[in-house]
């Protein structure tokens, strides 16, 4: 009757059956300092610099004309509000310490 409810349990919401049959692979996909240290280690220059042409040329997506132009015409536009806003900081800053300054002088 026992192995029923659980067996019920696991059929309708899965929750059992996750934490019942998660359980970690040492052996699989190891992403640890040391394992990729020997990958650096046995890969010569060569071998690196051609992995690299490969990754670029076949693995990335490059943007298109129009992408990049709407990206760059929104740096343009935040770096000129950014600069507005540090200059306006800076006018009153300065503002402010030649109040300061004509009261102490």
């Amino acid at each position: 009757m026992e192995t029923q409810c659980i067996a019920s349990l696991q059929k309708n919401t899965g929750v059992a059956q996750l934490v019942e049959h998660w359980s970690p692979k040492p052996g699989v996909g190891s992403s640890s300092l040391s394992s990729r240290a020997k990958l650096i280690s046995k890969m010569n220059i060569k071998g690196y610099f051609q992995e690299s042409f490969t990754e670029l040329v076949h693995k990335v997506t490059w943007p298109t004309w129009s992408e990049l132009q709407n990206s760059a015409v929104l740096v343009m536009v935040a770096t000129l509000i950014i600069a507005l806003i540090v200059a306006g900081m800076d006018l009153i800053f300065s503002r402010a310490m030649e109040f300061i300054y004509s009261l102490l002088y």
